[in-house]
């Protein structure tokens, strides 16, 4: 046994024990407890699992956005590599947080949940058939015990009563005999009431005393039964305990993703990667498309030629000619990459890819150069941008698409409206305002008036 009983009477008598009567619900309450701790384990792991997924999603959508603005950006060569190759690993992990979130709803709440099925029974009438044998164990152990403390505690208030009249009648006697008005006859009455009651105090303390022994004599027993039921409870406690404890295991190794040896090979790419960026050789690849090492046609004496249509000059304000439309697909072609902004192709993303600076060719306009109404203008991103708040110019349609290959350039689609405001220079090229009110160059042969 646990205990003795000794040592449970020598308790403080205002503890809750356990061996009071009524008391072991709590020991039946804990079955009940253990089927809602399972409820909320696998509550507890759907929301991790909700947390896990959005959390890959997020990830994924991240990365597909800045793939996107990286690509279309000015980065070039090994370092853009590099850069995409964090996107990269935003992917590759974002997929192992969504297996985290397929283990942890498919694997670990689904064995909670066999798991609790199987250890909790429910009853027709309600709660479970284990809580209902731990009752009834334990009421069937309690029940002798019990009557018999009945017994003893009516025979210990019976005793306490008859210490109580045996105290008043002895104080009635002891104050007759100092009372004059108190005959001979009343003290010899008051006298025998004291004796009366000494002898019922006495019947009553060997009824109590009798009772007792008989209580303890059963307590043995009531403990060694009272006990075997507890026992049983604590087998099934052990088991939910020893689950529950695997289980976290289980979980524990979903969770810590540096147990996966994939993690792992993600951040060994992705360093691998960034190692191999190169910076020579960005910079020569650089130089070989768009500097020095690029090959030039140089001017040479040519033959008039009858034959060839009249174009525009190869070069805009200095940086080129607008492209000439295509009439079978209706769109501009693509220009270089490494040279497109990201602020114009990604508008919707303005401040992704902000250059404070523009091209010193490009800026006469700006902080009050050119017109000089237009000093406060500076913060619209374009560097061309005149005074055109009066709102003149001529209303035209666009022919084809047209992408804007620099900052200062529109970008609009077949079938656009917008304003002109400046007719076309030598070069082919017309100053237009967007219905947004973005301002900037577009090339005169993409537009016919309206």
């Amino acid at each position: 046994m646990s205990g003795s009983y000794d040592e449970c009477a020598v308790a403080d008598d205002t503890m809750d024990s356990f061996w009071e009567v009524g008391n072991y619900k709590r020991a039946v309450k804990r079955v009940d407890d253990g089927h809602r701790l399972c409820n909320d384990l696998m509550g507890c792991l759907q929301e991790r699992a909700k947390i896990e997924k959005a959390y890959g999603d997020q990830l994924t959508a991240w990365s597909k956005r800045w793939r996107q603005l990286i690509e279309k950006g000015p980065q070039y060569g090994s370092v853009e590599r590099a850069w995409l190759a964090v996107m990269t690993e935003a992917e590759k992990v974002s997929e192992l947080h969504q297996d985290v979130k397929n283990n942890l709803t498919n694997e670990d709440v689904e064995k909670v949940k066999n798991w609790q099925k199987e250890a909790y029974h429910k009853q027709m009438i309600g709660g479970f058939k284990e809580a209902k044998e731990a009752d009834e164990g334990f009421k069937k152990a309690q029940k002798p015990w019990a009557k018999k403390l009945k017994e003893m505690e009516a025979a210990k208030k019976s005793y306490h009563l008859a210490c109580k009249e045996e105290r008043l009648a002895a104080a009635r006697e002891a104050n007759g005999k100092t009372e004059a008005s108190v005959t001979a006859d009343q003290q010899k009455k008051l006298h025998e009431k004291v004796d009366k009651c000494k002898q019922d105090m006495q019947k009553a303390k060997e009824k109590y005393e009798k009772s007792l022994e008989e209580l303890n004599k059963c307590t043995p027993q009531y403990m060694e039964c009272m006990e075997q039921v507890f026992d049983q409870c604590q087998q099934h406690e052990v088991r939910r305990l020893t689950f529950l404890k695997e289980a976290l295991l289980d979980i524990k190794r979903h969770l810590n993703l540096t147990e996966n040896p994939n993690y792992a090979t993600i951040y060994r790419e992705l360093e691998r990667t960034i190692l191999s960026a190169n910076t020579q050789e960005d910079l020569k690849w650089f130089s070989n498309n768009h500097g020095p090492e690029m090959h030039m046609n140089w001017p040479a004496f040519e033959e008039y030629n009858p034959d060839q249509a009249a174009a525009p000059p190869k070069k805009k304000k200095p940086d080129g000619a607008p492209p000439t439309p295509s009439t079978e697909h209706h769109v501009a072609p693509p220009g270089d990459r490494s040279s497109v902004s990201s602020y114009e192709k990604n508008q919707a993303y303005s401040t992704e890819w902000s250059d404070d600076e523009q091209p010193a060719t490009l800026s006469g306009n700006e902080n009050g150069g050119g017109s000089g109404g237009n000093g406060g203008n500076g913060g619209n991103g374009n560097s061309f941008e005149e005074d055109s708040s009066s709102g003149k110019g001529v209303r035209v349609r666009a022919l084809y698409d047209y992408e804007g290959q620099e900052q200062d350039e529109l970008t609009f689609k077949s079938g656009d409206e917008l304003t002109k405001t400046e007719d076309e220079d030598e070069q082919g090229w017309c100053r237009g305002r967007l219905d947004s009110g973005r301002e900037g160059l577009y090339p005169a042969n993409y537009v016919e008036p309206m």
